[in-house]
C-alpha cells in the first residue's frame, strides 16, 4: 500500500510539473508561431511560383534541405527519389513522432492574377502542360518548414525525436515509376516511428476551421481502364463495323447504375467516375478501339471488391451485346485514410487549443483520397483539414482543388502551423503508450 501511495504521489508531482512547464512552453510556442507567419507565407509564395511535378521536386527539395540544415537538423535527401527527411532529436527520452508534408504540384495551367502565379511548364504523359500548386501542397511544405524551425529553437524541451517527412509524389508517380508515401514506407522511414501527423489545407472549408473524423476519414482510391475492341469502318457505313465509341457511351451510362441501383449506400458512400476517354483519329472513320479510364472511391473493403466485379461484368456484357469485347483492369492507388480512433480522441484537445474549441469540427467521411493512408497502415496516425476559404467567398462557389482557379486564404496557414506544433508537443509529453503494430 505504501508503494502505491508513493507511486501516486510521484505521478501527481510529475503531472503538476508538466502542467506548469506546458503552460509556459505553450505561451512561448504561440508567440513564436505568430512571428513565424510572415516567413511561411513567403515560403509558400516561392513554392507556388516555382512548382514541380511528382518525382521532379528537385528545386523544392533542395530549398527544404538547405533550410533544415541551417537549423542544425540531421538531413537525408534522395529518399523515395526526391524526398527529404529531417531528424531532430531531443535531449530527453520520448516517442518518435513523424510529421509529413507533400511537395508535388499538378499538371494544371494556373488561371488567376496572383503576382506569384506559376508560369512553369513541363511534359506530362507526352503533352506539354502548365504546372500549378492547385491542391495546397506549397502551403504544407511552408508550414512544416516553420514547424521545424520552431521545434529546433526549442530543442531542449523536446522529449524523443521528431521526423520531418517532406514527401514527393502524393498525387501519384509518373507512369512507370514508383513513389509517394508507399515508397517512403518501403524505404524504412517509419520503422522506428511511434505515431504520425499530417494536415491538408482546404480551400472549400471555412477559414481557420479544423475538420477531422476518427476511423475512415478519406476514401480508398482505385483506378480502372476499360479497352473496348470493335471493328473499324467508314463513318458513312457504320453497319459494316462495330463502333467502340457507341459501346463506350453505353458502358459509361451502365457504370452509373452500379452506384445508384446496385450499391448499398446506406452502409458507406461510393463513387465511380470516368475521367478520360480516347478514341479515333478522324471524323469520318469509326475506330477499332476506344479506351476509357476512371476512379473508384470506397470506404469498405467488401464494397470495393463488389464494385470492381460489377464494373467488369457491366463493361464486358454491354460490349458483348454489341459484338465487341472489353478488357477491364484495375490499379489500387491508396487505401482508406484511417485516423486511429484512440489517437484522434487524445489529440482533439490539442486541435481545439490551436484553433479554438468552436472551430474544431467532426465531419463526415470524404470521397477524396490521400496517400497519407500508407503511413497509417504502418503506425497510428491522425490526418485533418485546415480551412482556407476566405470569409467573403461563398464556399459553394469557391474553386475546388485540382482546378486552374484554385485559391486559398493564406491566413489559414497559421492555424495549420499551430495545430502541428500543438499535437507534436502534446503527444511527446503524454504518458507513454504501447506501440501499436500495424
Amino acid at each position: 500500500m505504501k508503494k502505491i501511495h508513493q507511486t501516486f504521489l510521484l505521478l501527481v508531482i510529475t503531472v503538476a510539473g508538466h502542467s506548469q512547464t506546458g503552460a509556459t512552453l505553450q505561451a512561448k510556442i504561440d508567440k513564436m508561431a505568430a512571428a513565424e507567419e510572415p516567413k511561411i507565407i513567403a515560403w509558400r509564395r516561392h513554392f507556388h511560383q516555382y512548382p514541380e511535378l511528382s518525382n521532379r521536386e528537385v528545386k523544392t527539395a533542395a530549398t527544404v534541405a538547405e533550410h533544415l540544415k541551417s537549423l542544425g537538423i540531421e538531413v537525408k535527401t534522395g529518399v523515395a527519389h526526391t524526398g527529404v527527411i529531417g531528424i531532430l532529436k531531443g535531449p530527453k527520452p520520448g516517442p518518435v513522432i513523424a510529421l509529413r508534408a507533400d511537395m508535388d504540384a499538378l499538371p494544371v495551367t494556373e488561371r488567376n492574377s496572383l503576382p506569384f502565379a506559376s508560369k512553369e511548364k513541363a511534359m506530362f504523359n507526352g503533352q506539354e502542360t502548365g504546372v500549378m500548386h492547385a491542391c495546397g501542397h506549397d502551403s504544407h511544405v511552408a508550414i512544416l518548414m516553420g514547424v521545424a524551425e520552431i521545434l529546433s529553437k526549442n530543442k531542449s524541451d523536446l522529449r524523443g525525436t521528431v521526423k520531418f517527412i517532406f514527401q514527393p509524389a502524393e498525387e501519384g508517380p509518373p507512369e512507370g515509376e514508383t513513389g509517394g508515401a508507399d515508397e517512403i514506407v518501403k524505404e524504412g522511414v517509419l520503422d522506428d516511428v511511434d505515431v504520425i501527423f499530417g494536415m491538408h489545407i482546404r480551400s472549400i472549408s471555412p477559414l481557420g476551421k479544423i475538420e477531422y473524423k476518427p476511423a475512415g476519414f478519406m476514401a480508398a482510391s482505385d483506378w480502372f481502364t476499360i479497352k473496348v475492341h470493335g471493328r473499324q469502318a467508314h463513318g458513312a457505313a457504320p453497319w459494316m463495323g462495330i463502333d467502340p465509341i457507341v459501346v463506350s457511351a453505353q458502358i459509361i451510362n451502365g457504370l452509373q447504375t452500379i452506384i445508384s441501383r446496385q450499391t448499398e449506400l446506406t452502409k458507406e458512400a461510393a463513387v465511380i467516375t470516368v475521367g478520360r476517354i480516347n478514341a479515333g483519329i478522324r471524323e469520318n472513320i469509326i475506330p477499332e478501339e476506344a479506351e476509357m479510364a476512371g476512379t473508384i472511391r470506397t470506404f469498405d473493403v467488401e464494397m470495393q471488391k463488389k464494385i470492381q466485379e460489377k464494373i467488369k461484368l457491366t463493361a464486358t456484357k454491354i460490349a458483348e451485346s454489341a459484338g465487341a469485347t472489353a478488357d477491364v483492369t484495375f490499379t489500387g492507388k491508396t487505401p482508406v485514410t484511417y485516423n486511429d480512433p484512440a489517437l484522434t480522441e487524445k489529440m482533439v484537445a490539442s486541435l481545439k487549443r490551436a484553433a479554438g474549441a468552436e472551430n474544431v469540427i467532426q465531419i463526415s467521411a470524404q470521397t477524396g483520397a490521400e496517400d497519407f493512408a500508407f503511413y497509417q497502415k504502418k503506425v497510428p496516425g491522425l490526418f485533418f483539414f485546415v480551412g482556407a476559404c476566405p470569409p467573403d467567398v461563398d464556399i459553394a462557389k469557391a474553386p475546388s482543388h485540382h482546378t486552374p482557379d484554385f485559391m486559398m486564404d493564406e491566413r489559414g496557414m497559421i492555424t495549420g502551423l499551430r495545430a502541428m506544433l500543438d499535437v507534436t508537443f502534446d503527444y511527446m509529453y503524454m504518458p507513454a503508450s504501447p506501440k501499436v503494430k500495424k
